[in-house]
């Protein structure tokens, strides 16, 4: 594909608000846990960072977290099942410390991976393809308007380091934070990071 051909407007990236687990460190996959009042708070404030723009598209997760925080931005969504969270398998609900004390002290998702639990768990690669599908998905509506995802923190750094045609485990060093909003585009015939792990103001917890 020619560098002219390529879209040139903007992918807007949404990590669901707070939960219980994301604010202990636990692993939240397919657990579908509810927003904490902060992170309520903080998908409405999310909303002031998105004012002015129009959406060609609009996908989420489908579970409770991610689609609440669209609806309090201000945001009318398509379910989008690929856009699930890595399934952790047996990593669920644990924090890492508590995962390394099993498999080892420099044990990471990115690097080792999750073994099967209560779900089978997924590997980093079939993560990635489910990303790699949703870019194919969103592809037409990029080339006429802004598109935005609503899903989280892992799922969404493995999607942008496959929207940036990077190794896989370059999601490891894209740290993004529960609320915050990133923005994806092109530097000349690139595929960029416009702004990274942006967060409404909101007062201290």
């Amino acid at each position: 594909m020619s560098p002219v051909a390529e879209p040139r407007h903007q992918l807007v990236l949404l990590r669901h608000g707070e939960t219980e687990w994301s604010r202990t460190g636990r692993h939240t996959g397919l657990t579908d846990l509810p927003l904490t009042e902060r992170g309520i708070a903080g998908a409405r404030a999310v909303g002031t960072l998105l004012r002015g723009r129009e959406f060609a598209l609009v996908l989420t997760s489908p579970l409770q977290r991610a689609r609440r925080t669209a609806e309090l931005a201000g945001l009318t969504p398509e379910i989008e099942p690929d856009l699930l969270e890595w399934d952790y398998g047996a990593a669920e609900g644990l924090t890492t410390a508590e995962i390394r004390a099993q498999r080892g002290a420099t044990w990471t998702v990115f690097g080792d991976g999750v073994t099967p639990g209560a779900t089978p768990g997924e590997t980093l690669e079939e993560v990635a393809a489910r990303a790699s599908r949703v870019l194919a998905h969103i592809d037409g509506a990029l080339r006429t308007g802004d598109v935005a995802l609503v899903g989280h923190g892992h799922a969404l750094r493995i999607l942008t380091a496959v929207y940036l045609r990077q190794e896989l485990r370059f999601a490891a060093q894209l740290p993004l934070e529960a609320g915050a909003v990133s923005i994806l585009g092109w530097e000349k015939e690139l595929p960029a990071i416009l702004a990274w792990n942006r967060l409404p103001d909101l007062e201290p917890a």
